[in-house]
């Protein structure tokens, strides 16, 4: 049996942790701010209680939209969601936080970028605690370059080896898997790391990971919006830009454990939400014309790969 978990430690880290976001998110965007809607819900009827902080950037010079949530609920019975992968815990009590960040750049040369910690704890009747950690980061590219990708996943694997050799391979294969949709068969993105349900080195180590993960965030992705921010592009790349972010609505909406979790646990809508860009558009059958850096995009980025084995020399704007 694992540990008794240092439930307010893990809380005391996430408040941390989206302070320090919001921070430097703004100093990167360089004109917009966040505007935070502090929330609560009390318990009534069993319902889901708890409360947050849902913090949101519209509109700035970099980034078109951005969003930041931290969220501490509780609720008499864990949702259909949660409970996928532990059906022994079905109908049990449960205590659950963390913090969740997407990113939709302005500029189409910048990735749309994802970032996602969390802790559950369920309570069963007469028993010990059950608690686990989960969480990732990912990145979902319009325009690739090798050196982004490359980047990437090399500040992803130094977030796990402190951890063991075998724990980036597995944490990445597993995102590969998990960003995946499979009613178009393509991956969501390149990347990066995912795992859940956490809990077999014990309660330090565990929450040791968490906090590596999310402390290797933003030295994952400033360098990439820094490198592309300046890029010029026209209306052909904004249009394929907003055609792109349907694949990441279709994923939120229709696989995200996050975006279910809050769905079926009566969540505060407005904060599951914020996933979603402010523009998108969807057209039917559309095809990107062969030899064309959005053909690229599908033929060679999104296709699962050793970024870190094959491209040890990816060099500056490198495309094709």
């Amino acid at each position: 049996m694992p540990d008794r978990p240092d439930v307010a430690a893990v809380l005391a880290y996430l408040r941390e942790l989206q302070d320090r976001l919001t921070q430097a998110l703004e100093i990167a965007d360089g004109t917009a701010t966040f505007r935070e809607d502090a929330w609560e819900r009390p318990a009534t009827g069993g319902a889901l209680a708890g409360g947050g902080r849902t913090r949101v950037l519209r509109e700035g010079a970099v980034f078109e939209q951005a969003g930041i949530n931290l969220s501490h609920v509780a609720g008499t019975r864990l949702p259909p969601s949660a409970t996928a992968q532990r059906p022994e815990l079905a109908g049990c009590g449960f205590e659950a936080m963390g913090v969740s960040l997407v990113i939709h750049p302005r500029n189409p040369h910048i990735p749309t970028s994802h970032a996602n910690i969390r802790f559950f704890n369920a309570v069963r009747d007469d028993a010990e605690p059950v608690w686990w950690f989960g969480g990732g980061f990912d990145l979902t590219p319009c325009y690739g370059f090798e050196e982004d990708c490359v980047h990437w996943h090399r500040t992803a694997r130094a977030a796990c080896e402190p951890f063991g050799a075998d724990v980036y391979p597995r944490f990445k294969r597993w995102c590969d898997q998990y960003f995946f949709l499979k009613h178009r068969n393509e991956p969501r993105g390149i990347g990066g790391l995912f795992f859940d349900d956490l809990n077999e080195w014990g309660f330090e180590r565990c929450f040791a990971f968490l906090r590596s993960v999310g402390d290797h965030y933003l030295p994952a992705y400033l360098p990439i919006v820094e490198r592309r921010r300046e890029l010029p592009y026209g209306e052909r790349e904004r249009e394929f830009q907003l055609y792109r972010r349907g694949r990441y609505v279709e994923f939120n909406l229709v696989y995200d454990r996050g975006t279910l979790f809050g769905l079926q646990s009566g969540g505060r809508t407005e904060s599951i939400l914020m996933s979603l860009p402010p523009r998108v558009r969807w057209e039917y059958d559309w095809r990107p014309e062969p030899g064309t850096p959005e053909a690229r995009l599908s033929e060679f980025f999104l296709r699962p790969r050793d970024w870190l084995a094959g491209f040890p020399d990816a060099r500056e704007d490198r495309r094709v």
